[in-house]
């Protein structure tokens, strides 16, 4: 591995966020300025000292098209629009010359739950193993990749590793956007999975989540990740139609039913903007549980009001990332 690509793995912390992973929490930093590039908008947010309380915030549009996320393709189309985006939100929220935690599409990254007879321990030797196993998975060269992973305790108790894996040249054109305007990243990490700290950590929780036209799906039971899964949709939440979720979630649901012979407690469901109580109603009716907002669930409710807002209007990531932050750091 060369030393640009060392550089970028160590940022490339999208596995560990959710609070339960002690051992990842201590280990990665924790920015308090969280930036999100979405399909849609570029958002910036910073934390202050006190837990939940937010410092300041600012959204900006994005041109239709100018971020098209891909694990493949290019994804920043119109770097110069992206960038006089992000550009009025530092100029309103100011990152103060210290690194930032950088949220990017689900799109860019492949979330797998690998069974394992053993890994070692030693990042240099676990990580062929992990190539050589995600090889057949991703549609790209896996020696081109970067590669994050989290081990985790199975049904049966044995050896589950979470891994994602993100082309490098990918995640570098998200780099790229932030540091002419003198910003740089100390982490990456995708949006959903800054986003599950806001998820109950009792029992099983189905989480339902739209950004742009990328439906990501996934479930947790306690401490851990059962399945993930990443749709790009045809249209997005203003004409989507709620058969076509119900046809994308079905299929996780009965691979979590049939591999954990376990049923689903609670839905969450969030970035479907007015059309949210349409699509709650819709999956609640199928699958027969209680389905409400992210703004819901447990990690949400105790939140101060602006931190709250956010999350009712859909950046759940920049709220997510700070419940496991330690602002300042």
């Amino acid at each position: 591995m060369s030393s640009s690509t060392q550089s970028l793995a160590s940022r490339f912390y999208n596995i560990g966020i959710v609070r339960r992973f002690d051992h990842w929490l201590h280990a990665m930093p924790h920015p308090s300025v969280v930036v999100e590039v979405a399909a849609e908008h570029v958002a910036v947010a910073r934390w202050g000292s006190k837990r939940g309380h937010l410092d300041g915030v600012a959204v900006e549009s994005l041109p239709a098209g100018s971020v098209m996320p891909s694990p493949i393709e290019t994804n920043v189309t119109q770097p110069e629009a992206v960038r006089a985006a992000l550009r009025r939100t530092f100029n309103r929220v100011p990152a103060g010359g210290a690194p930032i935690a950088l949220l990017i599409p689900d799109q860019v990254v492949r979330v797998f739950i690998l069974p394992f007879d053993d890994l070692p321990r030693r990042s240099n030797e676990a990580l062929p193993l992990l190539r050589w196993r995600l090889k057949k998975s991703v549609p790209f060269d896996v020696d081109e990749t970067v590669v994050a992973w989290m081990r985790q305790a199975a049904r049966d108790e044995s050896l589950e590793v979470v891994t994602s894996v993100a082309r490098q040249k990918i995640v570098r054109e998200y780099e790229e956007l932030i540091e002419p305007l003198g910003v740089t990243s100390s982490v990456v990490l995708s949006s959903t999975l800054a986003t599950l700290p806001l998820v109950e950590e009792r029992g099983a929780t189905l989480l339902v989540r739209l950004s742009g036209r990328t439906l990501t799906t996934v479930i947790t039971r306690g401490v851990s990740l059962c399945v993930y899964r990443s749709t790009e949709m045809r249209t997005d939440a203003a004409t989507l139609e709620p058969q076509a979720v119900l046809d994308e979630v079905f299929p996780a649901v009965a691979y979590y039913q049939d591999t954990w012979n376990d049923s689903i407690d609670r839905a969450r469901i969030t970035g479907f903007g007015e059309r949210e109580p349409l699509f709650g109603k819709a999956i609640a009716e199928e699958l027969r549980i209680v389905t409400g907002p992210m703004s819901d669930a447990d990690g949400a409710v105790s939140l101060e009001g602006p931190a709250s807002d956010l999350v009712s209007h859909g950046l759940d990531a920049l709220v997510g990332w700070m419940l496991n932050s330690r602002p300042g750091s």
